[in-house]
C-alpha cells in the first residue's frame, strides 16, 4: 500500500522561499497544497506556477497541512514557525533558527512539547562535497573557511554574520564536538549600516582551531572550507560541489585524490531528510538545538566584532584626544 504523501506549505516564497516550494512540488513523498506571502502577487505567481493554493495570511493553510517550510525575515522567525507548530504541523524554519537564544530555546521547547520535528535550514550541510569531507577527515585539528557574495540589497535585516558566516559556523560546529573556548572576531561596514565583512579565529577546547572570513560585497561567489588532520587534508569547493583530499598513505607516500558531484541539489536532500524524519525514519535533519547552537556562536562573533568597533570609534566631542 502506498504511503501517503504529507500535505506542505511554504510561508514566504521570495527568493529562497521559492526554491522550497518547487522542491516539495516536486516531491514524491509531499504534496504542496499552498504558499503564503504577504506579498499576494507573488504568492499568486508561485501557486500558479507550482499548481496549489496562494494565501496572505499562512494561518490559513495550518488546519490542512503536516509539514510547514518557514522563509520569512528572520525577525519573524519565532512568530511563525511558533504559530506552526502551536498548530501541531512539523516546522522547517531557515537559517538562523531565530533572532535570539531565547527565541530558540522557545521553539525547540514548544516543538518538544508536542512531539514534532523542528528542523534548521543550514542547507550547506547537504552539500555532497562537505558530506564526503566529514566522511573522509573525520578528526580534524585545523578548519579555514572562505564565503564571498556579491552584494544583494534585498538583505537588510541581518549582517554578514548571520547571513552568511553561520552557514560556515555550523559546518564547524557539525565536525568538532568540543565547546568553544575563546572567540577573537573583527568586522566592517561597507555598504549597508550593518556588517558586510567579517572574520573570525574560534578555538575549542581540545585544541581544534578554526578561522573564518565572510564577506557580501564581493565581486566573485565562493564558498569554500579547508580541513586539515594528522594524515592529511580534505578540502571542499561548495560553488561547485567539488572535493579534493590529500591523504598519507605508508611511508612517505601522499595520494590525492578529486571528486565532483555534478547533479546534487542539497535543498532536495534537506527537505528529504526532513520528511523522512517527519515520518520517523532515520533521516539526518539539522535539529533545533543545533541551529541554536549555530546561532549562539554567530552571536558571539556579533558581539566581539561590536566591541573592537567600540575600541575604534573616535571620542564623543569634548573627549580626550
Amino acid at each position: 500500500m502506498p504511503v501517503k504523501k504529507l500535505r506542505a506549505a511554504v510561508i514566504g516564497v521570495g527568493r529562497l522561499g521559492r526554491h522550497h516550494a518547487a522542491k516539495y512540488a516536486a516531491s514524491p513523498d509531499a504534496e504542496l497544497v499552498a504558499v503564503a506571502d504577504l506579498s499576494e502577487p507573488s504568492a499568486r505567481d508561485v501557486a500558479a506556477r507550482l499548481g496549489c493554493r496562494a494565501v496572505r495570511d499562512f494561518h490559513e493553510v495550518l488546519g490542512g497541512v503536516d509539514v510547514v517550510s518557514v522563509v520569512v525575515p528572520t525577525e519573524r522567525h519565532r512568530e511563525v514557525a511558533g504559530a506552526c507548530l502551536e498548530a501541531g504541523v512539523h516546522v522547517l524554519v531557515e537559517k538562523p533558527i531565530t533572532r535570539t537564544v531565547e527565541e530558540a530555546d522557545a521553539l525547540i521547547a514548544l516543538a518538544s512539547s508536542r512531539g514534532l520535528q523542528l528542523a534548521v535550514g543550514h542547507v550547506e550541510r547537504y552539500n555532497p562535497a562537505f558530506v564526503a569531507m566529514r566522511q573522509a577527515l573525520a578528526r580534524p585539528f585545523f578548519i579555514e573557511s572562505e564565503r564571498l557574495a556579491e552584494f544583494q540589497p534585498r538583505v537588510t535585516d541581518i549582517d554578514v554574520v548571520l547571513d552568511l558566516m553561520i552557514h560556515d559556523l555550523d559546518l564547524v560546529l557539525s565536525l568538532v564536538r568540543s565547546e568553544v573556548s575563546q572567540v577573537i572576531a573583527c568586522g566592517f561596514q561597507v555598504l549597508t549600516r550593518s556588517i558586510d565583512i567579517a572574520t573570525a579565529h574560534i578555538e575549542f577546547a581540545d585544541g581544534v582551531v578554526a578561522n573564518l572570513s565572510a564577506s557580501r560585497v564581493s565581486q566573485t561567489p565562493v564558498r569554500k572550507l579547508r580541513a586539515f588532520g594528522r594524515d592529511g587534508y580534505a578540502s571542499a569547493d561548495l560553488q561547485d560541489a567539488r572535493l579534493r583530499e590529500a591523504h598519507r598513505a605508508d611511508g612517505a607516500a601522499i595520494t590525492v585524490e578529486e571528486r565532483a558531484f555534478p547533479h546534487a541539489d542539497a535543498l532536495q536532500a534537506e527537505i528529504a531528510a526532513f520528511i523522512a524524519a517527519v515520518r520517523g525514519q532515520s533521516s539526518e535533519i539539522v535539529s533545533g538545538a543545533e541551529g541554536r547552537r549555530a546561532l549562539a556562536l554567530a552571536l558571539e562573533v556579533e558581539r566581539r566584532i561590536a566591541e573592537r568597533l567600540a575600541r575604534l570609534a573616535p571620542e564623543a566631542p569634548g573627549g580626550r584626544a
